[in-house]
């Protein structure tokens, strides 16, 4: 027996359930794509896969909407593949092991796909109806979504003439999202020389951070391990001759990072004055954001032949890392409390012949997401390295003149007895490739109430479901 057989609609969750027996992970995405291209030809169903594994379906209009503007429904077909430790699971080989608790839905040990599995049984079941009052429907698939929207930024939107979007890639009930950042990865290189030199070894270690989303929580005030390192050791500099054999720090671009370490190899001095003040000083300063925040000092032991930057190299890393620009960079005056222009240094590495640092550079304005780019390289320049910029994504610019915003708004009343939140977002999601792509796109993104998304704890709400559903399909019935 299905683990969501009887739940209400009915026809969302079996889909749903079907997606969950399905592999795909991010880079995984062939089998789910297959399956959505054998949907279509089971029903005779309009569609196209591309290269990519994207997919778009075509539906005509029901009777009485013929000569209704199209609709696309939008949403993504990958997941996050994440585990608990002693899950079994082989994302790569098997399906979701479903859960369902007290109305809530999760799987066990893993994450459960709602992001955005949601969406693809939402449109499954109403291209699967006969019965739902609709405009003509085009259902696009995307994939890659959750490694930098690579499937939206792929595709081909020639074939496409919606202008009026569904995207249901939110995790909030209640919550419209109408605009969003734009963004480009940003990566600074500085090279450095390296020579054999000896002495006491140190692992100095920034740790006990809580880090976040770069773009959700930037404006947490939370603490970045690799710029905090990088004021660290522009403070040890004042007590003694020392050189840097490596530094490293985060995982991921789009994430503040938690750790960030640093090998010294010191030639003289005592640190460990400095050491103790800068650990008050940083507890004091992030006491309410990063209580945990220490800084660990660990003797390595005296040795020689040790392969080290130059003393020049050094200082140039150092004052890269102190002067780099970070955080929120301005706020928005339109949307008040929005985050209008941001960057996160995510990822630092030590490699063969450079340091790296990776930004996130986020801003819903262009030309102030091109500005801070260009104050990267400026800085790199002058220190004599230099920047690659990759992945870039446009922003969502807010609409003051939305019609189907205005009609969401005007439905949700309606159904709920009070007012949405309308919202802007200062992180990427596919509706500004979209909207980049397809001028005069007017789109709204939502969806319903999903907790610890991307974490083994993700759960989706049933009931929450059941009303989304319910405003789905007043808003097709609405736009004929």
């Amino acid at each position: 027996m299905a683990v969501l057989e009887g739940l209400e609609p009915q026809e969302v969750f079996r889909w749903f359930e079907a997606i969950c027996g399905i592999p795909h992970g991010s880079s995984d995405t062939g089998r789910i794509s297959d399956f959505l291209v054998d949907f279509a030809v089971q029903r005779g169903l309009k569609y196209r896969q591309d290269e990519w594994n994207n997919v778009i379906i075509w539906k005509a209009a029901s009777p009485g909407y013929e000569q209704s503007a199209p609709v696309m429904l939008q949403g993504h077909m990958d997941m996050v593949c994440e585990k608990e430790a002693d899950c079994d699971i082989d994302f790569a080989a098997e399906g979701l092991r479903l859960k369902l608790q007290d109305g809530v839905i999760f799987a066990e040990g893993t994450t459960l796909g709602g992001d955005d599995g949601i969406a693809v049984a939402y449109a499954l079941a109403i291209l699967d109806a006969e019965d739902i009052p609709h405009p003509p429907l085009e259902a696009v698939f995307t994939v890659d979504e959750e490694i930098g929207m690579l499937g939206a930024a792929a595709m081909d939107c020639s074939d496409l003439h919606s202008r009026i979007m569904l995207n249901l890639d939110s995790e909030d009930e209640g919550h419209l999202l109408v605009s969003c950042a734009g963004g480009v990865t940003t990566e600074a290189h500085l090279p450095v020389v390296w020579e054999t030199a000896g002495g006491e070894v140190i692992r100095l270690t920034i740790t006990g951070l809580q880090g976040g989303h770069s773009g959700v929580e930037i404006d947490k005030g939370r603490g970045n391990a690799c710029r905090l390192l990088g004021r660290t050791l522009y403070a040890l500099k004042e007590a003694g001759n020392f050189r840097l054999l490596r530094l490293d720090g985060g995982m991921k671009d789009n994430a503040i990072p938690r750790e960030a370490v640093a090998e010294l190899v010191c030639e003289s001095g005592d640190y460990s004055r400095i050491i103790d003040g800068l650990r008050e000083m940083y507890r004091n300063e992030y006491r309410q954001t990063d209580p945990d925040i220490d800084i660990l000092w660990e003797r390595q032991g005296v040795k020689t032949g040790q392969k080290a930057m130059t003393s020049r190299d050094t200082d140039r890393v150092i004052a890269a890392l102190v002067n780099l620009p970070g955080g929120i960079q301005r706020m928005s005056f339109d949307i008040p409390g929005l985050v209008q222009t941001s960057l996160n240094l995510g990822i630092m590495i030590t490699k063969q012949e450079e340091v790296s640092f990776s930004f996130s550079v986020r801003s819903s304005i262009g030309s102030e997401k091109e500005e801070l780019v260009q104050r990267i390289q400026c800085l790199m320049e002058a220190l004599g390295g230099s920047v690659t910029c990759t992945g870039a994504y446009p922003a969502w610019e807010y609409r003051q003149d939305s019609p189907l915003r205005d009609l969401m708004i005007q439905i949700y009343q309606e159904q709920y007895g009070e007012k949405p939140v309308v919202e802007a977002l200062h992180a990427g999601v596919e509706c500004g490739l979209f909207a980049g792509k397809l001028p005069g796109l007017d789109c709204v993104s939502f969806g319903p109430d999903m907790d610890d998304i991307h974490t083994p704890k993700e759960s989706m709400n049933v009931e929450s479901v059941r009303r989304t559903w319910k405003y789905v399909l007043e808003i097709l019935r609405r736009l004929k």
